[in-house]
């Protein structure tokens, strides 16, 4: 009896051995396996998959089910061939899994960490532009728009240090464009433009240009505190948002309160619309606004890292983790305490045992390192 019984564990433990092993292993070119570490005490693996979804909808991911994402415990599996992108940005992103299938992390681990490659998706402005298919120049956008002639004048934004003109097209379903243009307010000089448009998932399209109209990677800190697409996407949360502060009406433009009932007007067509997409896609949950803060949080733990998280990833305890780092100052997130104290990323990186892919220096800034692995 006892014997038996032996057997039919034994053969029910190379049962889930092989499915576990079928489950990792895959040679299609749009599959990828992904390592999901745990970054504090009420993380879990269902968060995790939510800022997934939203991350990936963010560059235009249409269909997200569990069909093209699986996870067996901390373990996921993503086939982004079936989650409807655009050929274009489709093949984009298998030559950034390509890159990082080449990495000594992934040909170890058979994965790549989670946060790390939200990292790279969002972190890197080309990556980013890549994937949403955002034009080379303002031109190549405003040709397919046809612009209203009211304007609206902002002198005291929340983002630019400068003033701004906004001018926008009709909305037509998932169909619009805003542009902002900032400008000296004495002179009148072009600094740089900044446009959003809509995604036929629900979701903006954010795209930065000089003076010239010639796509950037950041907004020039000197002009604005827009950052990098990444920050666009966490200040605006998926929505078009109203104005946030008090601006004196300027002759010629829109007055703050027609301004005000447009953007708003906008703001609710839009969102009832994603919520239609919610409705008959398998797709993320534009009902539930906050969940966008788990993507947030995801790529935040990954490039400020507690000794928590740090012990998963180093397959070592976390006493072993302190020690090592014992010379490295650590700090709180402004935004996430509840993380813990926190490493910089781009401090530690080099402590690592295993070399990964390097993803850019912030997600959110310009930094002195910004990764593109698609030239």
């Amino acid at each position: 009896m006892k014997k038996n019984i032996f057997i039919l564990i034994l053969l029910l433990f190379i049962s889930w051995k092989d499915s576990y092993n079928s489950f990792l292993v895959d040679s299609a070119e749009g599959v990828i396996f992904l390592k999901w570490n745990q970054a504090y005490n009420k993380d879990t693996i269902e968060k995790n998959i939510i800022g997934l979804k939203w991350a990936l909808s963010y560059v235009g991911a249409n269909i997200l089910n569990k069909e093209n994402i699986q996870n067996d415990k901390e373990n996921l599996r993503i086939d982004v061939s079936k989650m409807r992108f655009s050929k274009n940005a489709e093949k984009s992103l298998i030559k950034i899994h390509q890159k990082i299938k080449e990495s000594e992390e992934y040909k170890t681990n058979h994965s790549i960490d989670l946060g790390r490659y939200i990292s790279l998706l969002l972190g890197s402005s080309e990556h980013y532009y890549a994937l949403t298919e955002t034009p080379m120049s303002l031109e190549d956008i405003s040709k397919n728009y046809n612009l209203k002639s009211e304007k609206a004048y902002i002198n005291n934004s929340d983002v630019s240090k400068e003033h701004r003109i906004i001018r926008f097209s009709e909305q037509n379903r998932f169909n619009q464009l805003f542009i902002s243009k900032e400008i000296d307010s004495i002179t009148g000089q072009v600094y740089e433009f900044e446009t959003i448009e809509l995604m036929k998932n629900g979701q903006i399209r954010f795209g930065i240009f000089d003076a010239n109209g010639k796509r950037k990677i950041a907004a020039d800190s000197n002009h604005s505190n827009a950052g990098k697409p990444a920050k666009c996407i966490w200040c605006h949360e998926s929505s078009i948002q109203p104005l946030f502060s008090d601006q004196k009406d300027k002759k010629g433009y829109l007055s703050l309160k027609d301004l005000q009932k447009t953007l708003e007007t906008y703001r609710k067509i839009n969102n009832d619309l994603k919520i239609k997409v919610t409705d008959t896609l398998n797709h993320i949950n534009y009902k539930k606004t906050q969940d966008h803060t788990f993507t947030e949080i995801l790529y935040t733990s990954f490039m400020e890292p507690s000794a928590k998280r740090l012990a998963l990833e180093w397959n070592m305890s976390e006493m072993q983790v302190k020690t090592k780092l014992k010379n490295y100052k650590t700090h709180q997130h402004h935004e996430f305490v509840y993380l813990g104290e926190l490493y910089h990323r781009n401090e530690i990186e080099h402590l690592a045992p295993l070399k990964s892919i390097p993803v850019s220096g912030n997600i959110r800034e310009k930094s002195n390192q910004e990764v593109n692995y698609l030239q």
